[in-house]
């Protein structure tokens, strides 16, 4: 079982290592983006790239014995293809976005994915300027999430959603999310009851931009403050890179769509490939 572990985590920092190869980088240095440089980039960039944090990550349940079925392996990939070369009104650019989460456990003989969520989406983003500084983009996005089951396992829901991320200061980005939601899954029509409405969230980088530390909170239905809860540590590995050692811990509902409605309180360890400037939850 340990040999398996030690190959998997193995095979996959490798995919990592080239995919960051040709990735961009968070932010090289602590001077603020010129409004012309951030436009530029928007415009000059390639089409392909990172949307949302690409992350591998292994670990047990923190409320329950860990044994084989509730110890897993996480994985998020998240791209975003860009659509239009010109900018569109109001300083514009239309993307298509593509989120894909697994949960596979390496554990069990065969070593099951037991739940696939498949989220994609498309929507315009608008990046924002204060006396030539580049502080933030909104993205008003329309996205469908489902599992790709039929039967009594099937999960499905769209959300006409409007996002937002600000750097209110040098070191700290503050982000929020809310979303009209549209149910279609015949088997998970109480899914706000859980994953909400909105959400909400912060970041916080260190001025050499090697340490990232973050929360972000989902609120789910109800007017008390139950909320389901992600706190993030990220540190790059190296200086020029934009791989980093990353734990997360996962408290409450909807972390998967299969199980939507069944609490999780889930550490996990391993690797994470940011995105540039900003990452998008």
């Amino acid at each position: 079982m340990r040999f398996r572990l030690l190959y998997i985590f193995a095979a996959i920092a490798c995919i990592f290592s080239a995919f960051s190869a040709g990735a961009q980088i968070l932010v090289t240095d602590s001077v603020p983006l010129s409004e012309d440089s951030v436009k530029r980039d928007f415009s000059d960039q390639p089409y392909f790239g990172i949307y949302k944090d690409n992350y591998f990550i292994f670990g047990p349940s923190v409320n329950h014995t860990p044994n084989d079925k509730n110890t897993n392996i996480k994985f998020q990939i998240s791209i975003a293809q860009r659509l239009t070369r010109a900018t569109l009104p109001w300083g514009t650019y239309l993307y298509l976005f593509y989120t894909q989460k697994c949960f596979w456990n390496v554990l069990q003989n065969s070593m099951p994915m037991t739940d696939l969520n498949f989220n994609p989406g498309i929507g315009l983003t608008k990046p924002f300027f204060a006396k030539n500084r580049y502080i933030g983009k909104m993205t008003l996005i329309v996205e469908h999430e489902s599992n790709g089951r039929d039967s009594i396992e099937s999960r499905s829901w769209n959300r006409v959603a409007l996002a937002a991320n600000v750097m209110v200061l040098k070191n700290l980005m503050v982000h929020g999310k809310i979303w009209i939601p549209i149910v279609d899954g015949m088997n998970n029509k109480d899914i706000v009851n859980y994953c909400g409405f909105w959400q909400i969230g912060a970041q916080f980088i260190s001025n050499n931009k090697r340490f990232v530390a973050g929360i972000t909170t989902v609120k789910r239905k109800g007017w008390n403050l139950n909320s389901n809860v992600t706190i993030d540590i990220a540190y790059r590995i190296f200086r020029k890179e934009n791989q980093y050692l990353y734990l997360q811990f996962y408290n409450g509902y909807g972390e998967g769509l299969l199980d939507y409605n069944k609490f999780h309180s889930q550490v996990r360890i391993g690797l994470l490939i940011k995105p540039k400037l900003f990452s998008d939850f």
